[in-house]
């Protein structure tokens, strides 16, 4: 993501900010969102300094983290009421087949938790970002097999969700 937005880009943001707080002003849709992402964590090992200290008197010890230890990627979707997750094994990225079985588990999870999103009026609003994995056109068909209306992320550089989002409301 550019630190400094161009006009265009700016212009873009605008208008899909002001697109989503119309919609919502005409009706709630917040209890259907689902959003989530994804963040790289470490596998830390603990380490603490041990010191001597007088009986009844507070521990000197520091616990260091080890931040050069291995590192993996914890995915996470959210709605309002329940939070799923993923954690991927050490080393492994999200990549768009990865992603497309993520939403179907992340689909399975939501019906089972909440079966009222089977129903067409409560049917799920989905908000992701932009990378490549996410914007891929079999992570599109996959979005569009689920019937998830997929929302315009206001912080989309380009304008390619407009084509699916099109292919999503039919």
């Amino acid at each position: 993501m550019p630190h400094e937005l161009n006009e265009k880009q700016i212009e873009g943001r605008k208008n899909t900010c002001e697109i989503l707080l119309e919609r919502y002003r005409r009706k709630s849709f917040l209890h259907r969102t689902v959003t989530g992402d994804e963040k790289w964590i470490f596998l830390r090992i603990l380490s603490a300094k041990s010191s001597w200290v007088d009986p009844g008197a507070p521990s000197t010890s520091i616990t260091r983290s080890n931040r050069f230890g291995r590192k993996t990627m914890l995915c996470v979707w959210w709605d309002q009421k329940s939070v799923y997750y993923e954690i991927l094994k050490p080393g492994e990225t999200v990549n768009t087949k990865c992603y497309q079985q993520q939403l179907i588990d992340l689909n399975r999870s939501l019906l089972k938790k909440r079966p009222e999103y089977q129903k067409r009026q409560y049917k799920i609003i989905f908000l992701h970002d932009n990378t490549p994995s996410h914007t891929a056109k079999p992570v599109w068909n996959t979005l569009e097999a689920l019937s998830w209306e997929v929302l315009p992320h206001a912080a989309s550089t380009h304008q390619t969700w407009l084509l699916p989002i099109t292919c999503l409301h039919r």
